[in-house]
């Protein structure tokens, strides 16, 4: 039950120790910035490696061949391993899991052009599913087909910013442009998270197997893994790298012949160890914050102390050690909770601030708190100031009437 009089005598209390109080405060709302601070902080960093793996397949395993660095059945090292498009069949035909699937050639900085406006960019060649590991959304138009590969048609897709240098305003869908000499149809644009991966177009590998090379050669076997788990995408990789060992007659163990990388592995491991630093983030921040609740015990003992006559005095006058508990109670908790409350709605300004202001990087995105952390932030704040009040009340709550009015 509200009691106005007793908020008022604790507001008259504080009133009389204003240094005390701001400096007790003080400690506690620190507290509480500084784990809103680290928590934004920790979170940015988590943001900007998932933006890293987000702008392709996270589930995903890269295929790329090497150089032999051990001599095998009679074979030199130092030879080279050149991934073919019957690899791509091979491994899209026997390893068991696979979700998507894309061969590629090495990417290669071209000029496009259309009527007047001319620029480079990169010209990518790719699979169907090239689009779903890149995590690539088409914006108009369609993705290259089976049928764009099977009859090496000369067609793009276009990134936005291709678009918006060579179109401007206008639907490019439809139009050709000219790619160093040869024209190619545009039948469709995307847009990609990854801002460099939108600096391109995308055209059928085997047309570009036949325009640029003429050779079956390509640079990267890319596939996802779909709902594997770590164990399961290490047994799909190790059975590529069987099938390739035995095709190009390369020892398994030599690490130099193919340059595989299981981006599930990577992903887990990194998420891992963030996880492992937002733990250490909040053991550094509730210390900090458990500083500044002692502090306010500590004030509240002294307060305790100096009011001995007075709670001897409401004691014979027959207050109950309920009434002289919660009225310490109280009091620590209003410091605590009106303190906590500015330190977090400042972090919580400090990191929108940097959201606003600061442009993200790859690797720092959004540092934000969530919504739940701030409400349990709060909930700590009102455990910690019930507690911080708690033991002062009860030893004020024991002091004997008679003890009290002796005290000097």
């Amino acid at each position: 039950m509200f009691d106005l009089d007793k908020w008022q005598e604790i507001l008259i209390t504080i009133s009389k120790n204003k240094l005390r109080t701001f400096l007790t405060a003080f400690s506690v709302a620190w507290g509480i910035f500084i784990l809103m601070v680290l928590l934004g902080a920790g979170q940015g960093l988590r943001n900007g490696a998932q933006y890293q793996f987000m702008s392709d397949a996270i589930n995903s395993i890269w295929i790329n061949g090497g150089t032999t660095s051990i001599p095998y059945k009679g074979l030199q090292a130092n030879r080279d391993v050149q991934l073919t498009n019957e690899d791509y069949e091979m491994i899209r035909s026997k390893v068991e899991g696979i979700e998507y699937i894309t061969g590629s050639l090495d990417s290669r900085a071209r000029t496009l052009s259309y009527k007047q406006e001319h620029g480079a960019f990169t010209v990518r060649p790719c699979m169907p599913d090239h689009l779903y590991l890149e995590n690539a959304h088409l914006t108009s138009g369609r993705w290259i087909n089976k049928t764009d590969i099977e009859e090496y048609r000369k067609v793009c897709v276009m990134g936005l910013p291709v678009k918006k240098t060579l179109f401007k305003d206008e639907d490019p869908v439809g139009k050709y442009i000219d790619v160093e000499g040869i024209p190619f149809v545009v039948i469709g644009t995307f847009y990609d998270q990854g801002n460099n991966d939108m600096n391109r177009i995308y055209i059928p590998r085997s047309t570009a197997q036949r325009a640029y090379n003429g050779k079956n050669h390509l640079g990267v076997i890319w596939l996802s893994t779909g709902d594997a788990g770590i164990d399961k995408s290490n047994m799909m990789l190790n059975e590529i790298k069987e099938l390739l060992a035995s095709r190009h007659s390369f020892d398994i163990n030599d690490d130099k012949a193919l340059y595989a990388n299981n981006n599930t592995v990577e992903y887990i491991r990194i998420m891992n160890l963030l996880d492992g630093i937002r733990i250490f983030i909040w053991i550094i921040g509730i210390g900090t914050l458990i500083a500044g609740v002692v502090g306010v015990s500590n004030i509240m003992m002294i307060v305790v102390k100096e009011r001995t006559k007075e709670i001897g005095i409401r004691k014979a006058l027959g207050a109950t050690p309920y009434s002289i508990v919660s009225l310490i109670i109280q009091e620590a908790v209003l410091i605590t909770a009106v303190a906590g409350y500015i330190g977090l709605t400042a972090g919580v300004f400090l990191l929108e601030f940097f959201r606003k202001f600061v442009p993200a990087s790859d690797f720092f995105r959004n540092p934000e708190v969530d919504f739940s952390v701030a409400v349990l932030a709060t909930l700590l704040l009102i455990v910690a100031g019930a507690l911080a009040g708690l033991f002062p009340a009860l030893r004020a709550a024991s002091i004997q009437p008679v003890i009290a009015l002796r005290d000097e």
